[in-house]
């Protein structure tokens, strides 16, 4: 591996934003670890880069021992762990608050919480001790980070609690040379955001129809948090279809 190639983990890079920014990652020269639950989607990511880029790293990030085989394996590909595009995530169905499972709700503070702590952590770890020393991390808010949708309290739970590991991250990794981020991503164009075409439920009880975005400005907004040098970090960044109900929702 030249010493110039960057690498980096992307978690969720079978479908969606996961996917888009794997996709561009790769076209800018990194080497990529595509990390999702299962191996189908993750392998027709790696069949768009170029060979020998990708590597494909089936994952269960609420698993530590899964978590640390991701990191192990990448790092025995391709030497080091440069970026984590922290962005797994799941959410539960749009119901009432008093109608969730237990299961539901601890579903998604699994996935979309501890799997991202636990990444993470395992990028703590590896950034912190190699050489050359430190690395980035950009985790996945959402809007919801911000303002929550109807019933949406499991999702909207996590997307604030991951505002507080970014903000403890990156605090934690300055003596590390770790850069910790967040970007906060509205509508993007994605199969998990098709149903805004077609209306979904406002604050005030009605059905409205929301604009989408394409995913490939999300991909492209991921490359240059990651492309920075590690002396300068986008803490935060909110990238949203512009007349989606964001500001002012409500």
């Amino acid at each position: 591996m030249p010493s110039s190639t960057k690498v980096a983990i992307v978690t969720g890079a079978g479908s969606g934003i996961g996917k888009a920014a794997a996709l561009a990652l790769l076209q800018h020269g990194y080497r990529v670890a595509l990390a999702g639950r299962r191996r189908e989607p993750l392998e027709k990511t790696a069949a768009e880069a170029a060979e020998g880029h990708a590597l494909v790293v089936p994952t269960n990030v609420a698993d530590p021992a899964s978590v640390r085989a991701l990191f192990g394996e990448t790092v025995q590909a391709f030497g080091r762990v440069d970026v984590l595009f922290n962005n797994a995530g799941v959410n539960a169905p749009g119901i009432p608050l008093e109608d969730l499972t237990f299961e539901q709700w601890k579903n998604v503070v699994d996935i979309n919480l501890t799997g991202m702590f636990l990444c993470m952590q395992e990028a703590f770890r590896r950034m912190k001790s190699q050489t050359p020393r430190g690395g980035r991390i950009i985790n996945n808010g959402s809007i919801s980070a911000h303002a929550p949708r109807p019933n949406s309290a499991p999702y909207t739970a996590t997307k604030h609690a991951v505002t507080g590991l970014t903000k403890s991250g990156s605090l934690d990794g300055r003596k590390y040379d770790i850069a910790v981020g967040q970007i906060d991503i509205g509508n993007a164009g994605t199969e998990m955001a098709a149903r805004m075409a077609s209306g979904v439920p406002q604050a005030n009880g009605q059905i409205a129809v929301e604009q989408l975005m394409d995913v490939a400005h999300v991909a492209n907004a991921v490359v240059h948090m990651a492309s920075l040098p590690l002396d300068a970090n986008v803490q935060f960044m909110t990238v949203m279809a512009t007349k989606m109900p964001f500001v002012g929702r409500g």
